[in-house]
């Protein structure tokens, strides 16, 4: 008996310490380089399961659908932030375990849908606006989401296959927030969106990068990030900060509730806003970083860009996505709906 119980206790704190010595990451496909994870693993001695996933709606339903945890990490954009703090779906952060926060860009915190970041830290972020491909057309000409509407763009415009951004140049177009919850704010979005539709070639969010390089589409919206990277193929493609306001968007870094090993997660978000590391993911992934200090280490092709990096004034004209109540989402995706089937009802 006495040996049957040493074993069992053998086995039992083997898989206790096995369990204590791992993380469980959940973040959007290709931000994070794979020699960084190894290079945790390597430095803290701790296995990281890492896994992707191509939506905040699928990250929400997966923590949703789990009664007990299954992430340390996962990376929400802005507006899930603000849903999944106000339905008790994120551990409170403990400022005192963070070493290097100071790093972070003051202008990407304590904004509205996480005020002071008691549940997340920035990690990229960036900027819908428009694209330009300028042998077809001048950017001169082009200076807010207004323009897209004229008549000469017909069967040429790519918008990106989202509903809120796609309503958020109709609402900006009429002076309304990108926020919107008012219904007869968002019907009139939804007829100038309908208005819009002969000069809509495309939706795509997917294939952004190859479509702008190829010329298959040669204006439209697109964000900040892929718009620098294809650049790097074609030094044709122009950046535009529309006049009328844009979206910025912010993927940030928080605990989920029940998070079984939270202590490895701070690890992880110390290792992460380290500035030499923020550096490497910040070369890899050529998305804006939210650490200021490694963003001042960038070459100066790349800090110095007003693409990737625009200054204080513009930024003063974006605004931050926001959740919606439920109601009003569904009105949204309803009109989407019938925007992408031809606009049939009013």
């Amino acid at each position: 008996m006495k040996k049957w119980l040493a074993l069992c206790f053998y086995f039992f704190s083997t898989l206790i310490f096995a369990n204590s010595n791992t993380l469980n990451v959940y973040t959007w496909a290709g931000v994070i380089p794979d020699a960084i994870i190894q290079q945790f693993e390597k430095e803290t001695g701790i296995k990281v399961n890492f896994s992707t996933y191509d939506s905040n709606e699928t990250l929400y339903a997966k923590l949703r659908a789990s009664k007990e945890g299954r992430y340390d990490i996962i990376e929400p954009s802005s507006y899930y932030i603000d849903r999944m703090r106000k339905q008790h779906m994120l551990e409170e952060l403990d400022k005192t375990k963070l070493i290097d926060i100071a790093n972070l860009n003051p202008e990407l915190l304590n904004k509205s849908y996480d005020p002071l970041n008691h549940y997340s830290l920035p990690f990229i972020w960036g900027i819908t606006g428009i694209f330009v491909n300028k042998p077809f057309y001048s950017p001169t000409t082009i200076k807010t989401w207004s323009a897209l509407w004229d008549k000469q763009y017909a069967n040429q415009l790519m918008l990106l296959n989202d509903s809120r951004e796609v309503f958020a140049i109709a609402l900006k177009k009429l002076g309304y927030s990108t926020n919107e919850t008012n219904p007869q704010h968002i019907k009139q979005a939804y007829q100038q969106l309908k208005l819009l539709m002969p000069n809509i070639k495309i939706f795509n969010s997917d294939a952004v990068i190859s479509i702008l390089i190829d010329a298959d589409a040669t204006l439209g919206m697109a964000w900040n990030g892929d718009v620098f990277k294809a650049q790097r193929e074609d030094k044709n493609l122009t950046f535009i900060y529309p006049q009328d306001g844009f979206v910025i968007w912010v993927d940030s870094f928080a605990i989920p509730k029940h998070a079984p090993h939270p202590e490895n997660a701070y690890r992880f978000l110390n290792f992460i806003m380290r500035t030499d590391i923020a550096k490497q993911i910040a070369l890899d992934n050529n998305y804006p970083t939210a650490n200021l200090a490694a963003q001042k280490l960038l070459p100066n092709a790349i800090k110095n860009n007003p693409t990737i990096y625009p200054s204080h004034a513009l930024l003063k004209k974006g605004e931050y996505q926001m959740d919606l109540p439920d109601d009003v989402l569904t009105l949204y995706e309803n009109y989407w709906e019938e925007l992408k089937m031809g606009g049939m009802s009013s």
